[in-house]
C-alpha cells in the first residue's frame, strides 16, 4: 500500500525494485502502481489471473468466466488466462501466475504472439471493482497468523 511504501522509503536509502501486490482485472490498485512507478518500483502481480473466489452482485464468479475476457479471448483464439496475462504485460507489470499442471504452465508462457488493442485494454481496465480478493494488509498480524512476524 502507499502508506507502507512511504514508511519504508522514509526509513531507508534503498528503493525496492519490485512491489509484489494483489493485482488482477477486478482489483487493479492503480494508486499503488502509480506511486511505485514514480519511484522506479515495478509492480509485480500475485494472483494475476484472479484465482481468488469473487462474490459480485450477490453471486460467486471467477475472472476466467468474465464475459468481457471471454470475448477478447475468443477474438484472439486464446484462453481467458492468456488474455489476462497479456493485459498485465502490456500494462508494464511483472506477473507470477501459479499452476502445477504442465499444460497450464505452457499456456501461461504462450502470451507473446498476440497483442491486445487499445479498446481491449480499456475494456479490461473498466472491470476494476476496487475489491480485494486476498487478505487486507492490515489483517496480516501475529494474532491472525499465529506465529511470530519479525519486526526487523
Amino acid at each position: 500500500m502507499v502508506e507502507h511504501l512511504t514508511a519504508l522509503l522514509e526509513r531507508t536509502t534503498v528503493v525496492p525494485a519490485v512491489n509484489q501486490i494483489e493485482i488482477h482485472l477486478y482489483f487493479q490498485q492503480r494508486q499503488v502502481q502509480a506511486f511505485g512507478a514514480e519511484r522506479g518500483i515495478l509492480a509485480q502481480a500475485w494472483s494475476p489471473i484472479g484465482g481468488i473466489t469473487f462474490y459480485r452482485d450477490g453471486q460467486h464468479s471467477s475472472t476466467l468466466q468474465d464475459p468481457v475476457i471471454g470475448g477478447i479471448a475468443e477474438a484472439h483464439d486464446k484462453t481467458p488466462a492468456q488474455v489476462m496475462l497479456r493485459w498485465h504485460l502490456q500494462r508494464g507489470r511483472s506477473v507470477i501466475p501459479k499452476s502445477t499442471k504442465p499444460r497450464r504452465i505452457a499456456e501461461n508462457i504462450d502470451v507473446f504472439d498476440f497483442e491486445l488493442s487499445t479498446e481491449e485494454l480499456a475494456a479490461i481496465d473498466a472491470l476494476d471493482t476496487g475489491q480485494r480478493g486476498g487478505p487486507e494488509p492490515e489483517s496480516i498480524t501475529l494474532e491472525n497468523f499465529g506465529h511470530p512476524i519479525p519486526e526487523h
